[in-house]
């Protein structure tokens, strides 16, 4: 009886991602005879096309066998380390990749670049080329007309609601060049049951351009978990056997390492963790600093468990955890009884408290890993964008090691992206702007990680020449986002960076320009219960901190009441809270009022009329008062009361009932009740709809004498 080598398939494609990494950070730092990290990365080389062959992945077994005599050749010193075979060997890390994915999913790989990138190979190692590639024989039998990309494009119904406008997708694909428009508007509704801020069109567009397909794809960068996608080159329309289609889903950049393309379907993880070295060297030729890559040994052990499995038993001990909280609430009512059996029940009680809180730690920090799965990304992304800029750059991370759950960490890594690219592109100078200046060419980027209580901070900062705040203000000025007669500081003016459709560029390039990005960025970070702030100082650079909770599944609460309800606040958003003084209250038109707080006024807002609680309202200053945070706003919230500050068990409101405005979850408290979470953002948004007065109620401010 045959094995089933098919059941191995996932482990290879794990390890082979693996070796990609490892490939890829060393040829980072790779210089003239450092024999140790020429022969790691024959050694991940060897291996792929080792399992390759074993799983019949044939084009990944020939395409890396060039790369394999390539380093081969180098291993053995007849050939030097040069920064062209350098390069070399980066793409060929981005067509293995390209490849494996492809083997993965059963498809063809018609990437052109793959078999551009084989015969460089080929020509490197003085190889004769009879004949080039059926790809490119494609490329060359096509004329002018027929190069370019056919894009099927079909936003889900709910794009707009994101702040995407598929309008400036569609004339940013028209800046590369000639376009053919076809709209489907079949699935259009009646009038009767439209809903205007529903997409209900397609389009079929043809992109006449000899452009690559990461230019096309990145276009859609930021839309596309948010619509049904294809992209196919033009040139296939012209055979009676179409090639396969090229499917772009989960906004795969070939520049990052590929723990974000591990199969999606019975995803393992494994303890071995790949640490950088602090300071990786880009863009800079003569770069002393090296890049080592070191695997943690498997002397200590580790086994790959299916998330699944891990997220069961994360379920299973928040349940719990709740059984214990009501526990604890009726070991409380019994402590008036004074009998031996009862205080035996009280010390069982304390014990079983310490040992599910240490039970549920433990748990938790299964699924906490070290943001050095995402740090992995960015040597390889700055070292391309730098070169592409033509800036020389430094890029430091530290804390690599700072652990936070997985799925902060999936959702974090492309914000990230935004951000660095962010300060690579409109952060540092050019080499001789920086002379000028009087600075050093080669400017830095650093990204530091570490704990802030039950938080997990990212600063992203550099060292280049800070916000132009009044180019921003000018922008803003003539979007006509704000008028001349607001008086706003120089931050609220920088904030004004994350408005949706705002951008300084004054032309669009691959890597900004478009307005789509920083508005983006902050959305999905308040999405995982975490903000992003920032500060500049003009010549000096700009620091983005980006504060997450360290896992989605336990809140750190503020537990309010609210006409006899209970409610928790996140805390991440809670700056401070105190009982109302009614001195600090201050009226202005309609039913607004205005609270000061250290010397601004800012919204004041009841929750109990937020959320149409019924019952006697009572005076503002008999109450207390919550000062939360969201979007770099302040707001004032009216309670009736703070109760408890303590961790809870998130579920999904959305996914057991349905979403609601405001509401960003649900928990069981102790006594059985079920305890509604908070979504500050959410509760502001409801109360602009519900609002009669014209100006937005972040937008009032009134600075004290």
């Amino acid at each position: 009886m045959g094995i089933d080598l098919s059941q191995f398939i996932p482990t290879f494609l794990e390890e082979s991602f693996e070796g990609l990494e490892i490939m890829e950070s060393s040829l980072l730092g790779l210089e003239q005879g450092d024999i140790d990290s020429i022969n790691a990365i024959f050694r991940a080389a060897h291996s792929i096309k080792g399992g390759a062959g074993t799983f019949g992945f044939n084009r990944v077994t020939d395409f890396t066998h060039e790369v394999e005599t390539l380093l081969d050749e180098m291993r053995d010193g007849r050939r030097p380390v040069t920064q062209a075979d350098n390069d070399l060997l980066l793409k060929s890390t981005d067509c293995i990749r390209l490849l494996i994915n492809s083997a993965r999913d059963g498809i063809d790989c018609p990437d052109p670049i793959i078999d551009e990138v084989q015969l460089a190979l080929k020509v490197a190692l003085g190889e004769e080329v009879k004949q080039s590639s059926p790809a490119a024989d494609e490329q060359q039998s096509d004329d002018g007309d027929n190069s370019g990309w056919l894009i099927e494009f079909a936003p889900h119904a709910d794009m707009l609601q994101s702040g995407n406008d598929p309008i400036y997708i569609i004339e940013a694909l028209a800046e590369l060049g000639k376009i053919e428009v076809h709209c489907n508007a079949s699935k259009i509704p009646s009038l009767s049951d439209l809903n205007p801020e529903e997409c209900h069109v397609s389009w079929s567009i043809s992109l006449h351009a000899a452009c690559d397909i990461d230019v096309v794809s990145e276009i859609f960068e930021w839309v596309d978990d948010a619509c049904e996608l294809t992209i196919s080159p033009l040139g296939d329309l012209l055979f009676d056997e179409p090639s396969e289609q090229v499917s772009l889903n989960n906004n795969v950049d070939r520049a990052a390492p590929v723990n974000d393309t591990a199969p999606s379907t019975n995803t393992t993880e494994t303890t071995s963790v790949q640490n950088k070295a602090d300071d990786v060297k880009t863009g800079d030729k003569t770069a002393p600093e090296k890049n080592k890559t070191a695997v943690a040994s498997s002397e200590g052990g580790s086994i790959r468990v299916g998330i699944d499995k891990v997220d069961a038993l994360i379920n299973r001990v928040g349940e719990l955890v709740i059984t214990q909280a009501m526990l604890k609430q009726i070991g409380s009512e019994l402590s008036d009884i004074e009998h031996e059996s009862v205080e035996k029940l009280q010390e069982g009680l304390v014990q079983l408290e310490g040992n599910t809180r240490d039970l549920q730690e433990d748990v938790m920090r299964i699924r906490m890993l070290p943001i050095s799965f995402v740090f992995n990304r960015f040597p390889r992304m700055v070292y391309d964008v730098s070169n592409k800029l033509g800036k020389k750059v430094v890029l430091k991370l530290t804390g690599e090691q700072t652990e936070l759950d997985k799925t902060v960490m999936e959702k974090i890594g492309d914000p990230l992206v935004h951000l660095v690219r962010n300060s690579l592109d409109h952060g540092l100078e050019m080499p001789e702007e920086r002379i000028a200046a009087g600075k050093d060419e080669t400017g830095t980027v650093t990204l530091n990680a570490y704990h802030q209580g039950g938080y997990i901070v990212i600063d992203i900062s550099d060292d280049g020449r800070g916000l132009n705040t009044q180019r921003i203000r000018d922008k803003a000025l003539e979007k006509g986002m704000i008028n001349s007669d607001n008086t706003l500081s120089d931050q609220e003016i920088n904030e004004l960076i994350f408005a949706p459709g705002f951008s300084t560029a004054d032309e669009v390039s691959d890597l900004s320009g478009r307005g789509v990005g920083m508005d983006v960025v902050r959305r999905n970070i308040e999405s995982l219960g975490g903000h992003v702030t920032l500060s500049s100082t003009p010549g000096k650079g700009s620091l983005f901190s980006v504060m997450l909770p360290l896992t989605l599944a336990i809140l750190d609460g503020q537990l309010i009441n609210v006409a006899g309800e209970t409610y928790i606040v996140p805390l991440v958003a809670i700056v401070e809270s105190a009982v109302i003084e009614k001195t600090a209250l201050k009226a202005i038109a309609g039913q607004q009022s205005l609270y000061l707080f250290r010397e601004e006024y800012i919204p004041l807002y009841s929750v109990r009329e937020l959320f149409s609680v019924p019952g006697e309202r009572g005076e503002a200053d008999e109450k207390m008062v919550i000062i939360a945070e969201s979007s770099g706003n302040k707001y004032a919230l009216v309670v009736d009361e703070l109760l408890d500050q303590q961790q809870v068990v998130l579920k999904s409101l959305e996914a057991n009932y349905k979403a609601v405005e405001g509401i960003s979850g649900a928990t069981i408290l102790g006594n059985g009740g079920v305890a509604l979470i908070v979504d500050i953002k959410g509760l502001i948004s409801l109360k602009k709809r519900k609002s009669k007065h014209g100006a937005p109620p972040q937008l009032i401010k009134e600075k004290c004498a």
